[in-house]
């Protein structure tokens, strides 16, 4: 079973970390796999791409005519794919060498139309001793209780996720309506395209702990101030993915009520024991992002109308 990797990339400044993840994946110890690389319209970075990866046999690249965003050019590259298989991984991370061998594995053993692995953080800086692991999603991380090992989940997060390609294509691969796009920071882009998925065919992703990848996170993305930035962004998110597939809404009741019911008591009950600073700070932030979220989503939830009117002047509509 041929699997194709793409990874999708846009700026010189992200250069040799990507450069990294590109190595870590021509690098895997499962053959026969391609790499497919996908520049967003940046014709310089193009250019040096071409240079460094060109004449590999392995590896297959593209660039986009202009900036079109992570979830076209995600689609676009499994478009390009060969493989049975596409699997997808942030040009910031690096994959473990049998990455690929244990997603392929789970296709090869069971009927899996979908497979996700753990992906991992890798704090480039120091962690920041206020950052509750809850809250891991928040930088595209499994978070505690994501799930247990091969679990089917409604979707992993897009630095650790494949699909059968065809599967993936039927169903129309990433909205671009989501996804990152220069300045635009709706997220949360693998969810719509999971739910479509599990609609039409009755599943979900395979969540393989041992399909690894280590997600590096650099020092803005330890920041107080960001990360309630992205936290309200992600509400926000949430509402524009509601309006898409209103079959979603409410589906993340069941985290918050696991967060609120089992992680903040658990944290209550350690910080009796323990009293320190970082449990302390852990608790403060599992609330300010949980009300950040709150205020994004009920800000959406006031701008439905905007949203709408908005995509619909682009060509595209959100609902």
């Amino acid at each position: 079973m041929k699997v194709s990797a793409v990874v999708c990339t846009y700026a010189m400044e992200r250069y040799d970390v990507f450069s990294e993840c590109v190595d870590s994946v021509l690098g895997q110890t499962y053959n026969p796999l391609e790499v497919v690389v996908v520049v967003d319209g940046n014709e310089a970075v193009f250019e040096r791409v071409r240079e460094e990866y060109g004449d590999h046999e392995d590896v297959v690249l593209h660039c986009n005519d202009e900036n079109r965003g992570i979830s076209y050019s995600r689609t676009r590259g499994a478009e390009i794919a060969s493989g049975e298989v596409v699997a997808f991984i942030d040009d910031d991370a690096v994959a473990e060498p049998d990455w690929i061998a244990e997603l392929a594995r789970v296709y090869e053993e069971t009927d899996a139309i979908a497979v996700g692995g753990h992906a991992k953080p890798d704090w480039v800086t120091e962690k920041p001793d206020f950052f509750p692991a809850e809250f891991y999603w928040l930088v595209g991380c499994d978070e505690r209780g994501m799930g247990e090992h091969m679990a089917e989940l409604r979707n992993t997060y897009g630095s650790n996720i494949s699909f059968r390609r065809d599967v993936f294509l039927a169903v129309g691969g990433y909205d671009e309506n989501t996804g990152r796009k220069g300045d635009r920071h709706i997220q949360a882009h693998e969810a719509p395209v999971c739910i479509r998925m599990a609609n039409r065919y009755g599943k979900g992703v395979i969540y393989n702990t041992d399909a690894v990848v280590h997600h590096k996170l650099f020092e803005y993305r330890g920041e107080f101030r960001w990360l309630v930035f992205r936290s309200f962004w992600q509400g926000y998110s949430k509402r524009i993915m509601d309006l898409l597939l209103p079959e979603a809404a409410g589906d993340k009741n069941e985290y918050l009520k696991q967060l609120l019911l089992e992680f903040v008591p658990s944290r209550l009950r350690e910080l009796a024991r323990d009293p320190s600073s970082a449990k302390v700070k852990q608790l403060v932030s599992i609330f300010v992002f949980t009300a950040a979220v709150g205020f994004g989503y009920l800000y959406g939830f006031l701008q439905s109308d905007d949203v709408l009117v908005s995509e619909d002047a682009d060509g595209t509509s959100a609902a």
